[in-house]
């Protein structure tokens, strides 16, 4: 079995591609699989050694890149995370030498592909591309952005969706009302504001429903601004007269406990402003999970849930967002039938399935290795 180097944000940091880093290693490395995590790192980051990190990359180093790619030139192949902000360098730019010095196959994984890039953005991108062995995009969506708006090798992009832990056995809280969720860190852009004043319009329900919001502030954003936001939200709850049906859990749940909170959903809702988000986390495990799903048009969301196990409503649009969960909640047999469209997508949305598939990329990238070898010496 290949040996597996992975380049990442990774816990104890708190972001998505720390949480999908450290599942998509433990699962590849299940059986018993070397491997090992270099963990990138900024000023602001728990500096803690952490299980199965075996090389640091702080952004104060200057030039660390090289050391970062000697440790992962020691394993079979690199899985590199990649987004703009996270790696030194105007828009994470010096994970390109890094990638450049790689002796080993390399698959990087792009979080994001932006429909409207800046020109650095841009070439870097595709660069990147470029110099990867492999990339991988997690949805359909991203994938044709990717092709359709940058100079890249179609031959070099391939899809394998965000992985999911699975919740469906998972013992649920029990709730004498409706309840509606949203997880996953806070800050501008999470969209809760619209689900607040969704809220709102649901009052006249019997019984009304209540609205878990779980997850702290986004370390970036905490830096920047505060708990401003967060204040905001509690500021705006009072003033449509909803505070007391809304429980903000100002904590990072662990799997066990996320699970039974996520199958006490009647409705996960995701408000989220952005028009750009080709992958969420959080949507996948919701869909997962079997929850109905009521979320903004943002492309992932639209790419999963038209036809399928929830509903799609415009941007800040609370009149749209609280009808459709109202509909979830009210109208005879929605919600079965929602969920039961999940099914046929559920185990291969699971993380065993979905590293499963990362593992037979690997294996054949490893085995065209002497392949390519070959017929560049001839």
């Amino acid at each position: 079995m290949p040996s597996y180097g992975f380049l990442s944000s990774h816990p104890p940091t708190r972001c998505g591609l720390a949480t999908f880093n450290s599942a998509l290693a433990a699962h590849l490395t299940a059986d018993g699989t070397r491997g090992g995590i270099v963990r990138m790192t900024d000023h602001g980051d728990d500096q803690r050694p952490a299980p199965g990190v075996v090389h640091t990359w702080s952004a104060r180093t200057p030039a660390g890149w090289r050391d970062a790619a000697t440790v992962l030139n020691s394993f079979d192949v690199a899985v590199i995370q990649h987004e703009y902000g996270i790696y030194p360098g105007a828009d994470g730019e010096d994970v390109l030498p890094l990638l450049r010095r790689l002796t080993v196959p390399s698959i990087v994984v792009l979080h994001t592909v932006l429909r409207q890039p800046s020109a650095r953005q841009k070439s870097l991108l595709e660069q990147i591309v470029a110099t990867a062995t492999m990339v991988v995009t997690m949805t359909d969506t991203a994938r044709d952005r990717l092709l359709i708006g940058y100079d890249v090798p179609p031959e070099k992009v391939t899809v394998i969706p965000h992985g999911a832990a699975d919740h469906v056995g998972a013992p649920a809280d029990r709730r004498t009302r409706p309840h509606l969720l949203t997880w996953g860190l806070l800050g501008p852009g999470k969209g809760i504001e619209w689900s607040l004043r969704a809220l709102a319009r649901l009052q006249d329900l019997e019984p009304t429903p209540t609205y878990t919001v779980a997850g702290r502030t986004h370390p970036k954003v905490i830096e920047q601004q505060g708990e401003a936001y967060r204040s905001g939200l509690h500021r705006l709850g009072a003033q449509l007269g909803v505070a007391h049906a809304v429980d903000y859990q100002d904590i990072y749940h662990d799997q066990p406990t996320l699970g039974r909170l996520i199958r006490s959903a009647d409705v996960v809702v995701l408000p989220y402003d952005s028009r750009e988000q080709v992958t969420s986390g959080v949507l996948i495990e919701a869909v997962a999970a079997g929850v109905p799903v009521v979320a903004t048009a943002f492309p992932h969301a639209v790419e999963l849930l038209t036809g399928g196990p929830g509903l799609v409503v415009p941007h800040q649009n609370p009149t749209a967002l609280a009808t459709a969960v109202r509909r979830i909640l009210i109208e005879p047999g929605l919600a079965h039938r929602l969920a039961g469209r999940v099914r046929p997508l559920a185990a291969d949305l699971r993380w065993p399935a979905v590293a499963a598939r990362y593992g037979t990329l690997a294996e054949r990238l490893i085995a065209a290795r002497p392949l390519t070898a070959s017929a560049a010496s001839a």
